[in-house]
């Protein structure tokens, strides 16, 4: 919000954890998860294009062997969704992992009809504004310093740098 306007709403998010700025995807999964390589690759070159993208190469090597489970375990014209009752008046939080990071969904409903609806999507994460405290979200401090100019970055390093976090182009553009 601007200065002066406390409690202003916006369409713009700037979520955090515990405070501070986090990195959501492929390289966190896999720092939380204690995985050697993910963490030699960000003590030796810090959370960058490199890292991003070799910890996606990875968690794919990793999930295919399981995707031929998974579709075994499909049993075709079951039901894939439940359709329950709308109550009269709820809340609600879905929360999971998503292929480019944390997804949380929440939900109140009053009278029957969507009173609000809040997502935070892994984009939203990654490509957060500056906060009301002033401190730039990933993709800024990924791309401030990328050095630019003659001999220098070309705008291709700062779409390697943007590509590297996976947006989700609906959520860029939304």
């Amino acid at each position: 919000p601007l200065d002066g306007k406390e409690g202003a709403y916006t369409w713009c998010k700037a979520p955090r954890y515990d405070g501070r700025v986090v990195e959501v995807g492929a390289l966190a999964r896999q720092l939380v998860a204690g995985h050697p390589l993910a963490r030699d690759l960000v003590a030796t070159g810090g959370g960058n294009v490199l890292s991003r993208v070799v910890m996606r190469m990875v968690e794919i090597a990793r999930v295919l062997p399981e995707m031929e489970r998974w579709v075994e375990a499909l049993a075709p014209g079951e039901p894939y969704c439940v359709v329950g009752d709308m109550p009269d008046e709820a809340q609600g939080v879905g929360l999971v992992e998503a292929a480019r990071g944390s997804l949380g969904h929440w939900i109140t409903v009053r009278r029957g009809r969507i009173h609000n609806y809040q997502i935070v999507a892994p984009t939203t994460w990654n490509f957060s504004p500056r906060d009301a405290a002033g401190r730039p979200g990933p993709l800024e401090q990924a791309l401030a310093g990328l050095p630019m100019g003659e001999g220098k970055a070309t705008p291709a390093a700062v779409q390697h740098v943007v590509r590297s976090f996976d947006p989700c182009m609906v959520c860029t553009v939304h």
